[in-house]
This record gives structure tokens, sequence and C-alpha cells, in this order.
């Protein structure tokens, strides 16, 4: 029979396989007249004159009153007429992943400048700006080619070096959001030096959280230098971004689920508890502080279950503290009118979030990781009552010595 005669009914299996490859740079001085990187980078392809559009973090602008000017003469020697000047101001923080006209704004500017799928965004600033940038481009013509300059600890480290983007809506931390690997980025030390004291806490945090779950080592080198930290050697600093960025990096091609199709997210480890206090505290709590809170509570828990050791657990929180990291938030605290610890909530919203499964990581033995699926709510309780002790007896020792 012709399978013009076929009937209806049946399935045709179709299977893609698509291949993506992006660079992750480490270099100084990106807009030096001397380094190439970027200039590489935004090199034309098939001869075509494609255009560039460059986005900054306002609050990167005002840290370091320089750099726009420096970008511009940058951009004006080596691009010349592709560039599309001015630079694209967007404000920074969770604010900008709040305001559901900033993708908006961008999308009309992209059109006004006659952008296309081979075009070039460059988005300069903190993870929030590189969400919205980056959500904004993957879905104007489908996704652009973005680069990402990332200006924080935590985006040189953490979420500027993978594939996701996203914004805030309905209440819901990252609930809008897209797959869409970067066409490159590039990580500049430089950015770093006049970060804000919470952006530079915040950085430390996302490195302990990826060392107690993927790398001994690396969690030893923590521990080692938590004080230098606090001091902020710009030096050991460094050193932290870059081995959690090979940590990050690894996990997103070695673990055989970039685009988390699973009913796991490994990196998310403390992240539960980290964004319902995000949420909780209406923003006001930073992503690295909450990040700090949630992978303390996260590690008492571990420990409660058997899988991390007493000695780890105090050492882990020992080092996080001697780094100015804190251990404990008031929202920890919070109940609803039922009595219930409203952070609580986090773990519904999680189990939302991967299909119904609650899959959560913590660490055990420190270094590596295991997966849980159930996780009492008097476990959290006994988590939440520890930290809350353990502030309490460092706000004695302090007042004592006062």
């Amino acid at each position: 029979m012709s399978s013009a005669m076929r009937g209806w009914q049946g399935c045709i299996m179709q299977r893609l396989q698509v291949s993506f490859e992006y660079k992750v740079c480490f270099t100084r001085g990106v807009f030096s007249l001397r380094n190439p990187i970027l200039e590489e980078v935004l090199s034309d392809t098939a001869g075509l004159r494609t255009p560039m559009l460059l986005c900054a973090d306002e609050g990167l602008l005002k840290a370091q009153p320089g750099l726009s000017e420096a970008a511009g003469k940058y951009l004006a020697q080596k691009l010349k007429d592709r560039w599309c000047r001015p630079v694209m101001v967007l404000p920074g923080g969770e604010a900008a992943k709040n305001d559901p006209r900033l993708v908006e704004r961008l999308i009309r500017r992209m059109k006004a400048e006659g952008l296309c799928r081979h075009s070039y965004i460059v988005a300069m600033g903190g993870g929030s700006v590189l969400d919205v940038v980056g959500f904004a481009v993957s879905i104007f013509h489908r996704g652009m080619r973005l680069v990402r300059l990332p200006t924080t600890a935590v985006a040189q480290a953490d979420g500027g070096v993978g594939v996701k983007t996203a914004v805030n809506r309905f209440g819901g931390k990252n609930l809008i959001g897209t797959f869409a690997p970067p066409w490159a980025v590039i990580n500049d030390p430089a950015f770093l030096r006049t970060l804000a004291p919470e952006d530079w806490r915040g950085g430390l945090a996302e490195a302990f959280k990826v060392a107690a779950i993927k790398d001994r080592q690396f969690w030893l080198f923590l521990q080692a230098h938590a004080d230098e930290l606090k001091a902020r050697s710009q030096q050991v600093m460094e050193a932290v971004v870059r081995r959690s960025a090979e940590c990050h990096l690894k996990h997103i091609q070695a673990a055989g689920d970039p685009f988390e199709f699973g009913s796991a997210r490994p990196l998310d480890f403390g992240h539960w508890a980290a964004h319902e206090i995000e949420a909780m505290t209406g923003y006001r709590v930073g992503h690295g502080e909450a990040v700090g809170v949630g992978i303390a509570l996260d590690a008492h828990i571990a420990w409660q279950g058997g899988w991390l050791a007493g000695d780890e657990l105090q050492a882990f929180g020992a080092a996080m503290e001697r780094a100015g990291l804190a251990l404990w938030h008031e929202a920890l605290a919070r109940r609803d009118a039922r009595g219930r610890l409203r952070i609580l909530r986090g773990l519904e919203r999680f189990r939302e979030h991967m299909g119904g499964r609650l899959t959560l990581t913590l660490p055990g033995p420190m270094g590596r990781s295991r997966e849980i699926h159930e996780l009492p709510s008097a476990t959290v309780e006994k988590a939440v009552l520890a930290l809350k002790e353990r502030r309490e007896r460092r706000n004695s020792i302090r007042a004592a010595a006062i």
C-alpha cells in the first residue's frame, strides 16, 4: 500500500540533536584598546555588517564613573559604525527583574536599531541585568547573539556563565524564563573592586554552595582563606570566582541535564529557602545573602539526616561566618496564622517547579552531594531553631565582650 493510502493513526518519531558551544573568557582590562578579546568575540561572520548594542547596569556605571567612556572609546574604534549608540542603561538589582516594562523597553530598542538574529547584544552588569537582557534577547527574533560581561562575584562565578535567563512575575522568583546559552562570556576581575559589601558576600555564598556539594578541595581552600575573603583580598576572590565558575561549567556540561528536564537541580542547594526569604522580604534581602542562610539551613538538615558529620557542620558554619556571611535571618522564624513556619512554603514552590516531585540536593560528606525527596516540617523546625540559638549565642558573646 502506498504511503498516501495509509491510515491517519500512528506516530512519526523525530529526534533532533543541537550542539551548543560558547567561550567563557578570563581577562583583565576588557576595554583596554590593547585587549583583543571583546573585538574577537564580536567579529563579523560571513561578511555581515552585524550591529551591536551595549546594555549596562546603572549601578555599575555609578560605581565606576569612567567605565562608560572607556567602553564607548573601545567600541567606536573597534566596531566603528556597527555600534548602536548610545549605551542602553538599565536599573540593576532585583527591581529590574520585577519590572514588566523593562523587557518591552529592550525589545523596542532592538527593533528600532534594526537588530536581527545575527546581531550582538553585550550585557554588562550584575546577575539581574544579565537575566533581563538575556530573556529579552532569547525571545526577540527567537534569539540573537548575547555576550555577557558579568560584573559581580555572583554573576562571574555562577549565573553569568550558565544557560538560563529569567524574570520575576506574579509573585514568583524566576517564574518566566528561557534556556538560552550565550554567544560568549567575558569575566574581568576589575569589576569586582568596587562591589558593595553585600555583593562581595553574595559571591562567597555561591562559592560555599558549589564547594560543599561538588569539590572538597575547593571547600578546604575556602576554609583556609575565609579571613582573607572577609578582608576583601582581591587575589583570593579572583581564585574563588575562577574555581566556582569552573565547577558550574563542568556541571552544566557533564551532568547530562543542562536544560533541567529531569527532577533534580543540584546547583540549587539551599535555594528553596533562599528564594522564599527573598520573596518574604520583598527582595530587600539580596540573592547572595539569602543563599548563605539557605545553605546553612540545608547543611543542618543534612547533619540531622546523618549525611554530614557534626565536625563538618561546625567547620562549615564557622568558615562562612569568618568570611563575613550570615547564617541567620529573622524571616526564617516567621509563622503564618496557623503557627506554621512560612519558610516551608518554599518547599511547595520548589515541588511545583519540578513537576510535582520534590528533589533537594544536600551535602554529605563535604564536597559530595545526595538527593532527598521528602523533608518533614519537624526537621526544618529543628534546623531553624539551631540557627537561631547559634545567632543568640554569638550575640551574647559579643555583648559580654563589650
